[in-house]
C-alpha cells in the first residue's frame, strides 16, 4: 500500500540576495519534486529579507525531506510548514479574461458577482475579472468561464500567513 500524497504549503524567510530562489528551486528540480505554485518578495527591507511561500505535493516522508534540505540551504534562516503548524489563510489572486456576447456575456457577469469577482476591463467583446480567494474557488470560477468564452488566465500563486499573534521567525 503507497503512502498518501499530502498538499502543503511551506513558507521561507530568506536573505533577499541574488539567486538563492534559482537555489530553492534547483533543490526542487534536482531532486524530481514539483512546485505547485510559487511566489517571493521582500518582506523585510530593514533587514534585507524575502518570504518564498511554495506548494507542494509528496508523501510525508517527501515532505519531510523538502523542508529538511530548505533549512540546510545557505542564506536560509526559517522554514515554517504551515499546513502542519496550524491554522493559517492562504489566498491567491487571478486574472481572468472572458470574451462573449449576448447571454454570455450576461451570464459571465452573473458568476462574476456570485465569485466576487471585480470587473476591472472591458470592452464590447470582453471582461477581465479580478478575484481573489482559494485555489479551489479560482479554479472553479475558471472551469465555469470556460464555456463562457474563457480567453486567458494569469495568476499569482498562492500566498499564506499563519493566523494568530506570531510572526514568522
Amino acid at each position: 500500500m503507497s503512502e498518501a500524497i499530502e498538499r502543503h504549503t511551506i513558507a521561507v524567510l530568506v536573505d533577499n540576495e541574488p539567486g538563492i530562489l534559482a537555489r530553492v528551486v534547483g533543490l526542487f528540480s534536482g531532486r524530481g519534486y514539483n512546485i505547485e505554485s510559487l511566489t517571493v518578495a521582500e518582506t523585510d527591507p530593514a533587514n534585507n529579507l524575502s518570504r518564498i511561500t511554495l506548494v507542494t505535493s509528496g508523501t510525508r516522508m517527501i515532505i519531510e525531506q523538502i523542508k529538511a534540505q530548505l533549512s540546510r540551504l545557505v542564506p536560509v534562516h526559517g522554514v515554517h510548514d504551515l499546513t502542519d503548524e496550524g491554522p493559517h489563510v492562504e489566498r491567491e489572486l487571478a486574472l481572468i479574461k472572458v470574451a462573449g456576447t449576448g447571454e454570455k456575456r450576461i451570464e459571465s457577469l452573473r458568476l462574476a458577482d456570485i465569485f466576487r469577482a471585480k470587473v476591472v476591463d472591458s470592452t464590447t467583446e470582453s471582461f477581465i475579472f479580478e478575484i481573489t480567494g482559494s485555489t479551489e474557488k479560482l479554479n472553479a470560477f475558471v472551469k465555469l468561464m470556460e464555456p463562457l468564452g474563457l480567453v486567458d488566465v494569469s495568476r499569482t500563486g498562492v500566498v499564506a500567513i499563519a493566523r494568530g499573534p506570531r510572526g514568522f521567525s
